[in-house]
């Protein structure tokens, strides 16, 4: 049996004295797309954190339990942050562009981490806008500025950028809730093309989107994972009757 890669154990969080996730725990595969869907405030955004420590960052946060990724334990004590964030890269609702050219936003994180010398760095950009399917498009326009894209094209330039550091795992917090259906359905068709090499989890709101990009669906409610397994299964043969209520839309 083929190990996963990223095991959630048992994981708590608490805001203060507010309890964000509760006893969680489940597992994910390697260079599949796991939806997690639920209601607003279910926890969904605060899971996704919790596999790159974002939460770390916030004022307050108690974690319990494990998070394994490739058999490690992230949480331990002496874990490396700056390749951990590496490692394991996210894509935010709104695209977040550096406000500078679009060859230095995908040269920057190859720059810091001292992946690339200067001279493999052209190379290193087409290859990573290529991978996104902007090269043709911006070969001729990298030294504008990034904030001179559209939203679409800022989302991909987004992932792009994640993917010249070589991550192995993606994070997609709501990645298309900015954007128009034709645009959502570009980066979908992405995402699809992407799992072939990367691990990805996508939160999202949309139903529909769950069910076309997704190999697996993770339900929560109120902190708690209330049903996982194969979308195929999730949405047309849900165990539980909550889950079947809100993918059918008579709650939430």
């Amino acid at each position: 049996m083929v190990d996963p890669k990223i095991r959630i154990e048992n994981v708590n969080l608490h805001y203060g004295t507010f309890q964000a996730l509760k006893d969680v725990s489940f597992d994910i595969s390697e260079r599949r797309i796991t939806a997690v869907i639920g209601p607003s405030g279910c926890g969904k955004s605060t899971l996704l954190r919790c596999l790159n420590r974002m939460n770390d960052l916030v004022k307050g946060v108690r974690i319990e339990g494990r998070v394994v990724i490739d058999g490690e334990d992230i949480y331990r004590s002496s874990m490396d942050m700056v390749n951990l964030r590496k490692k394991v890269g996210m894509v935010f609702q709104r695209p977040n562009p550096f406000p500078i050219s679009i060859f230095d936003n995908i040269a920057y994180g190859p720059s810091i981490h001292h992946f690339a010398s200067k001279k493999q760095l052209p190379e290193l950009v087409e290859r990573s806008l290529s991978a996104v399917d902007l090269w043709d498009a911006l070969k001729d326009k990298l030294r504008r500025s990034a904030m001179s894209l559209s939203g679409e094209q800022q989302q991909r330039l987004c992932i792009a950028r994640l993917v010249a550091v070589e991550p192995d795992i993606l994070l997609m917090d709501e990645p298309c809730s900015a954007l128009d259906p034709i645009a959502t359905e570009h980066i979908e068709e992405l995402m699809r093309g992407l799992k072939e090499q990367y691990t990805i989890v996508i939160v999202t709101h949309n139903m529909q989107q769950a069910a076309r990009v997704s190999d697996q669906v993770a339900y929560f409610y109120l902190g708690e994972l209330i049903e996982y397994g194969s979308t195929e299964q999730v949405f047309t043969r849900p165990n539980r009757r909550e889950t079947e209520d809100y993918i059918t839309g008579r709650f939430g």
